[in-house]
């Protein structure tokens, strides 16, 4: 009989603690359609957008994703539009992306800009996407990456449903712009420089101006083009572009955590969710890397400049020069070479076309990561407690590898400074001194003490957009604000002009009275004088 009570009792306490549980979590969804819009041809920035997207098929939504690089093996709830490029398009518009080197911060804003203005028009003019646009589809979420491609704001208005954005590497002044979020210059470096937060005065005069100059070029160069594409790519009625770009996003999700990066403000429709592309659980290595990775006996050095900058287009005398270096390692050195052969490569030197970074960062042979710099090369490394050795050549990478400097995982290396001698020094400084993978292990420490996973997270919020139809009531009511009364200009005017408008008229009012009474005392006494007849 006391078994018997012991058992109810356990049952009908299991029952309650699962009921708790359930009360506790939000309330489910069904499947819903999500249409997913990442047609950027660099594929860093598809690997963080196909991460979600896969996820959420994976959770029972219907996907749809526009993007360049379209599944080899179909996936359940999971649909592809290609909007590949011709890659002649590409070679015409940027033929060597290492040239960006030579380039000023302005040159490289500009020509930031044109790439995005090129893909954003051939994704809108893809007769894939005019077929999707042409149809009768519905869609319950829209999610865009936020690239300088403001015209695809007009898919959320066109299927009459919310609009979430992702940034695939951090707050920027269009992302800030879309959910209000505050930037303050005093702190906060311009994504194209490679300030910390702690700037000196000279640098915060520099931050400004380039922000201003930003400011300047995105109204000037990127906005009009954006509403004339948007304007020929979608039918009326609709609303200016302007409207959308203020209203209609309803949350942003940034590739960065502040672990990461700096600390600064955000409105709570923005969230970070940096990372949520890292295999929490590593794959299996593929057995011939895995080999080379276990024997070797001094480490191993993986070398990538990412998938926009190609290693074959290093210059001779650059390639020859870290050849040389890598030669008088001891150390294996895995490098993303992306040509068949390798001249005068060093036996201690291993080349393929493509590596498995991820995988590779976390294995626990790898002494250092010689990278571009980009935020996702970054965020993997970090992730893993590897130190890095960036060799920056065009925007964010400058003030990612600035932040790695500074807090001790990484040094920077210019890539115009690129020589036999520097890398050399660079090298060895690094793995001479064990500081680095300690400051390396402890950030990556810090990243992985979250209380939950980014991806996790990020399909959160998805599905909380969609559960409150777009979540009205997390938007800013700094959205509706005009510059100068977001910034509190109208009231530093009105109370500083105010009281000098009043002491400036007091004074008129003060000099006019002793003028007239000055008047008034010399008029007799210059009549008196006059004889009279």
């Amino acid at each position: 009989m006391m078994k018997l009570k012991f058992r109810v009792t356990l049952a009908a306490s299991i029952a309650l603690v699962v009921a708790l549980g359930l009360i506790g979590l939000p309330p489910a969804i069904d499947g819903a359609k999500i249409l997913g819009i990442f047609p950027t041809s660099a594929r860093s920035h598809y690997i963080v957008g196909s991460a979600l997207m896969k996820e959420l098929a994976r959770r029972g939504h219907e996907v749809t994703v526009i993007n360049p690089f379209p599944q080899k093996k179909p996936l359940a709830n999971y649909r592809d539009i290609d909007v590949s490029l011709d890659e002649d398009i590409m070679k015409n518009f940027m033929p060597n992306m290492l040239d960006m080197a030579d380039h000023s911060v302005i040159e490289s804003i500009t020509k930031t800009y044109e790439f995005g203005h090129l893909i954003t028009n051939q994704t809108l003019q893809h007769p894939n996407v005019r077929r999707l646009l042409n149809s009768n589809e519905k869609f319950d979420l829209v999610i865009m990456e936020a690239f300088l491609n403001d015209a695809h704001l007009g898919f959320a208005h066109h299927f009459k449903a919310p609009c979430l954005a992702v940034s695939t590497f951090g707050a920027s002044r269009w992302t800030n712009e879309m959910v209000g979020t505050p930037s303050p210059i005093s702190y906060i470096p311009h994504p194209f420089l490679r300030f910390t937060d702690r700037m000196s005065f000279v640098e915060r005069i520099g931050n400004a101006l380039m922000t201003v100059a930003d400011m300047i070029a995105g109204a000037v160069l990127d906005i009009p083009v954006q509403s004339a594409m948007y304007e020929q790519a979608f039918p009326d009625p609709k609303p200016p572009l302007e409207h959308l770009r203020k209203h209609s996003v309803s949350l942003v999700l940034l590739n960065n955590h502040f672990s990461l990066s700096y600390p600064r403000p955000y409105v709570p429709n923005m969230i970070e969710v940096g990372g949520m592309h890292v295999n929490r659980k590593p794959k299996a290595l593929p057995d011939d890397i895995k080999a080379i990775l276990d024997g070797a006996q001094h480490g191993v050095i993986y070398f990538s400049l990412g998938s926009n900058l190609q290693s074959r287009q290093l210059p001779i005398e650059k390639r020859e020069a870290i050849l040389r270096v890598f030669a008088s390692l001891k150390q294996t050195v895995l490098w993303k070479w992306e040509d068949e052969t390798l001249p005068n490569k060093p036996d201690n030197v291993i080349v393929k076309a493509w590596w498995p970074q991820d995988d590779i960062l976390g294995h626990p042979n790898v002494r250092l990561f010689i990278t571009h710099g980009g935020l996702l090369s970054t965020t993997e490394s970090m992730y893993h407690g590897v130190p890095v050795i960036g060799i920056p050549v065009f925007g964010d990478q400058y003030l990612n590898m600035g932040k790695a400097e500074r807090t001790g995982y990484g040094l920077l290396l210019p890539y115009k400074e690129i020589s036999e001698e520097r890398l050399a020094t660079t090298i060895n400084k690094i793995l001479s001194d064990s500081s680095y993978r300690t400051v390396a292990q402890s950030i990556s420490a810090r990243y992985r003490d979250q209380p939950q996973n980014p991806l996790d997270l990020a399909v959160f919020w998805v599905e909380y957009v969609i559960r409150h139809k777009g979540a009205v009531h997390l938007k800013s009511a700094g959205q509706e604000l005009g510059c100068l009364q977001y910034h509190g200009i109208d009231v530093f005017a009105t109370i500083i002009g105010v009281p000098v408008l009043f002491v400036y008229l007091l004074s008129k009012l003060l000099c006019g009275k002793r003028t007239k009474q000055s008047g008034a005392g010399k008029g007799p006494a210059a009549g008196g004088s006059k004889k009279r007849n």
